[in-house]
Formats: C-alpha cells, structure tokens, sequence
C-alpha cells in the first residue's frame, strides 16, 4: 500500500532529441553484460526511473525483437528510439548502441594481432578462454531455461545439436527445418509453439510514462504502404550500393565483398540472439573462407566479452583479422586493411536490423501476438540452444585439448572454466568480473611457469 502511494502520479515531459541523443551515447559506452544484462539495464532507466516508456510498451518492444533475427538489444534500443523521435531517433538510437564498441574493438583487435605474443598477453588469453568456455555454455542454460517450455521444444534442441555434432549440418539448414516444424506445429500443436516468456511479463507499474499503456501510435508509427516501399527501397539501395563498389574494387571473390554478402547472410539467419551468430560465423570465418583460425575466434568472443555494446560486435575482430590475414590492400596497409574488414562486417550485419525496426515497427504497434507468425521462430529459438551448446563444445575441445586427444590435457584451464561457470551458475556474477578473474588466473599461472 505505502509503495503505491509512493509511486509519482505525474507525467514525464516531453524528451528532446539532444536528451535522447545523450543517453544513448552513454548506454553506448556502459552496456556490458551481454543482451540481458543491457535490456535489464533500459528497463531500469527507461521504464522505472526516466519512465520514457511503459512497462507493457516496452515488453511489446522486446517481444518483437526477441523473434528477429540479430541482436535484439540494439534493436529494442532503436526501436524506443524510433518510437520516440521517429526515423532518425530510431538510427540515432540503434548506431550508438553500436559505434562505441567498434571503434573500441578495432583498437583492441589491433593491440592483439601485433602483441598476442607478449607472454603477459598469452598469460591474460589462457585464462579469457575457458572463461568464454563456461560464459557459451551458461548462455545455453539461460537461454534454454525460458525458452525450451515443454517437450516438443526440448526435443527439437536435442536433434539441433546432434544435426551441427553429428552430421555438420550447415546453422541455415538449421534453422529453415526448425522454423517449418514451427510453422506446422502451430497448426496441429499450437499450445506447444506460443511465444512469450522470454523475459517475464508485464506486471509491474511504475507510474504514468511518456508512451503509456494507452498512448496513441504517433503518426510516424502508423502503417503506410507508401513509408514501407520507401523504406525499402532505401535499404536496399544501400545495400546495393555498397556491395557492387566493393564487386566493382575488388570482384565477386574479393576478401571484402565476400564479407559484405556474409555478414548480410548471417544477420538474416542468425535467430536467437547473439550466441547463435556464433556458429554460423565459426563455419563462415574459420572453416570456409579461413580469415581466422579457432583459437583466434575463441580470442575474439573474449575482447567482445570486455567490451560494452551487443556481443554481436564480434563480427568486427573477425571482420578486421580477416583483412589483416588476407592483406587486401597489401602487406604495408595491414592495419587499414582491418580497419576496412571490421566497417563492412558491422555495416552488414546492422543494417537489416535498422530495416526490421523501421519496416516492421507500425505492423507490431498495430497488432499482437499471433502464433502463427510467432510459432516458427519459437522452434527456431528452441533449436538455437543445441546450437550454442555444440559450439560450447567446441570451444572446451580447443581449450582443454589444444593439439587433440592426443596432446595434453590443460587441467589448470579446466579448473578455471568450471570455477568460471560456478561463479555465473550460483553465485550469479557478472561476465566482466568473471573474465577479470579468470584473465588474472591465467596470467599468475603463466608467471609461475615462466
């Protein structure tokens, strides 16, 4: 009783472009923690202090981010943008959630490739690694524990994962059959397939926001064929654009084309968050066009780990050591040659995101859930967490067996990876402290040796 008298009864004002502005550049430079950890952090500024937007709003929002493929965080920030400032409050929203970390990546990237060697630098990655190792494989409990919801979803997890073990079977595949069962199931099973859930309902109230409960769609949120077909048009017109400049610079099979139309694969199929590009990049960069090995990618999730903005953004380590690898503009230009590979994949992953917001946003203001549209990408969710654990899998092979079964087992590191996963399992501690501790582990453990 006393909290609701408590709670303020008054309206925020009206939020100008240049307050929104500042407060996504400062979630641009602290939104650690991975997608939870910075939706958790919206929802306490947005909705229970700032009270930008209402709690059943914002859980509307994240719903509908939540079945897009890409990283759903960014999007729920542009979309907050979008439907606060219109068009270019969502870009302003969505790109600064975004370029703090590229920039901070491509300078980590760089320190890497030329100081990896260092053996404080290789004491720091022994202990990083089976940190990643346990933070991949907690991800798939996190994620499987609100979205595996009965049977039907369990099982389709477990063929999932002995589909990619098992047979190799290609993550678009994958996702095209889970997605068809989905479709399937929601006709002749579709308690099995509802949506929702993911992070709680919409219970709680913190007062009267600025997009209440029963705030009108502004006029740039209303559905318009004629604002769909432009927006489209213009996002494909920059799609376009860009990939035949870099067909016409460099060819089809040029190292910086071939990233353009990847990066634009793996941002349509990658359902499920930021785990599930993982796979799809680890088979794309490391096995079919070898711009990095395994034990860098392993690197690359670390330096995304530590560093604020989607997780997502490992596609620009993976971007800048494929063009550093491959030297696309030479042997002296190594470094702007990363510096390109990191803007092209971080521009082609993101730019389908923007389009899902700004195309898809007045549909999901418009309407509800219905479990026919929702119903697919539930069974492609279910399959991305026997996905994620088979890349969890992976990783502790490349961790504890570094040259096979063969070699020798790395105990200290498995010791590390499982008082790693304790510490998020049962003590519930945040990823960036965990990589702390671990990375000092590892550099002690490398000095006693050394």
């Amino acid at each position: 009783m006393t909290s609701e008298i408590l709670k303020p009864l008054n309206r925020p004002e009206s939020v100008s472009f240049q307050e929104a502005f500042l407060y996504w550049l400062k979630l641009g430079f602290i939104s650690f923690g991975g997608p939870a950890g910075q939706i958790s952090m919206m929802h306490q500024e947005l909705v229970e202090r700032r009270r930008w937007i209402s709690e059943q709003r914002f859980m509307h929002a994240l719903n509908y981010t939540m079945v897009l493929p890409g990283p759903e965080a960014q999007q729920l920030a542009t979309y907050i943008g979008w439907l606060m400032h219109g068009t270019w409050g969502g870009i302003m929203a969505g790109a600064l959630f975004v370029l703090p970390s590229l920039f901070i990546l491509i300078a980590l990237t760089w320190i890497y490739l030329v100081y990896s060697e260092v053996p404080a630098v290789a004491g720091i990655l022994y202990g990083i690694k089976p940190a990643v190792t346990a933070i991949v494989l907690f991800a798939a409990y996190r994620i499987g524990s609100r979205a595996l919801k009965n049977h039907m979803l369990r099982a389709i997890s477990v063929v999932a994962f002995m589909a990619i073990f098992a047979f190799n079977t290609p993550f678009p595949y994958i996702v095209l059959i889970a997605g068809l069962i989905g479709y399937v199931g929601s006709y002749v099973m579709p308690d099995q397939f509802q949506a929702g859930g993911h992070h709680g309902s919409a219970k709680n109230t913190y007062g009267p926001a600025l997009i209440d409960d029963d705030t009108p769609a502004p006029e740039h949120a209303r559905f318009l064929w004629s604002r769909l077909i432009v927006f489209t048009v213009i996002g494909l017109l920059i799609w376009g654009s860009v990939m035949v400049l870099l067909a016409m610079q460099y060819g089809w099979e040029g190292t910086l084309t071939q990233m353009g139309w990847f990066f634009t694969k793996a941002a349509l199929l990658t359902f499920g968050g930021a785990y599930a590009v993982l796979p799809y990049v680890y088979q794309g960069g490391v096995e079919h066009y070898t711009w990095l090995n395994a034990t860098q990618m392993i690197d690359g999730l670390a330096l995304g780990e530590t560093t604020p903005g989607p997780l997502i953004m490992i596609v620009a380590f993976v971007g800048f050591v494929g063009g550093w690898t491959k030297a696309v503009f030479g042997p002296d230009l190594l470094s702007l040659a990363g510096v390109a590979g990191a803007v092209i994949a971080t521009l082609f992953t993101f730019l389908p995101s923007f389009l899902f917001i700004l195309l898809g946003g007045p549909m999901v203001e418009a309407t509800r859930n219905d479990v026919k549209f929702t119903a697919p990408l539930t069974g492609i969710t279910a399959a991305v967490v026997g996905v994620i654990v088979n890349l969890a899998v992976f990783f502790a092979y490349h961790v504890f067996w570094p040259d096979g079964f063969d070699g020798i087992f790395e105990w200290f590191s498995a010791l590390i990876g499982t008082a790693a996963f304790i510490a998020l399992f049962h003590y519930k501690a945040g990823i960036v402290a965990v990589i702390s501790v671990c990375a000092l582990a590892g550099l002690s453990y490398s000095l006693l040796l050394g």
